[in-house]
């Protein structure tokens, strides 16, 4: 049965893109597991619950993203190799600081934001209006991870208090 009314043909390009943002997130997840175990110092109580916070969304969205494939009629890919063969992201260090690990973290951030921003292309020429919506609410939620951790990268600022 043909429940879906985009062209076929039109939908090839955004289950490819698709396919490819599955395969940043299953790395950006992996590297958020890797961080979340290896995080050490000061910071490690905020940013070892931080990252688990983080790859948990990461999984979410892995299975949304492959079950958006599968209600778009095609299958996702789902091996390992495929994944580091085709993700624009790499795999990470495991003994690294903690801010060497929130930097690559923005980057890896830059990066699938990218890629989203290419999957909407896709689905606006294949007028897939339930992709671009799902795209859209993960663009908007990584701006706001981004924004704090950027904000947690800085350094703190003295404040001084003003007399009443």
């Amino acid at each position: 049965m043909n429940y879906l009314t985009q062209d076929n043909e039109k939908l090839i390009s955004v289950v490819s893109e698709l396919n490819e943002l599955l395969a940043d997130y299953h790395i950006y997840y992996q590297k958020l597991r890797n961080f979340h175990w290896n995080v050490e110092g000061r910071n490690f109580f905020d940013l070892h619950e931080k990252f688990e916070q983080m790859y948990n969304d990461a999984r979410t969205k892995i299975d949304e993203i492959a079950e958006r494939i599968l209600t778009l009629r095609y299958h996702p890919v789902s091996k390992y190799s495929d994944y580091l063969e085709i993700s624009s992201l790499q795999e990470s260090d495991s003994l690294i600081s903690d801010k060497d690990m929130v930097h690559f973290l923005l980057e890896d951030h830059k990066s699938l934001i990218e890629k989203m921003t290419s999957v909407l292309k896709a689905c606006e020429e294949a007028e897939d209006e339930g992709t671009i919506d799902m795209i859209g609410a993960y663009i908007r939620e990584l701006e706001k991870s981004s924004w704090m951790l950027n904000a947690w990268s800085k350094e703190a600022k003295k404040t001084e208090t003003v007399p009443a």
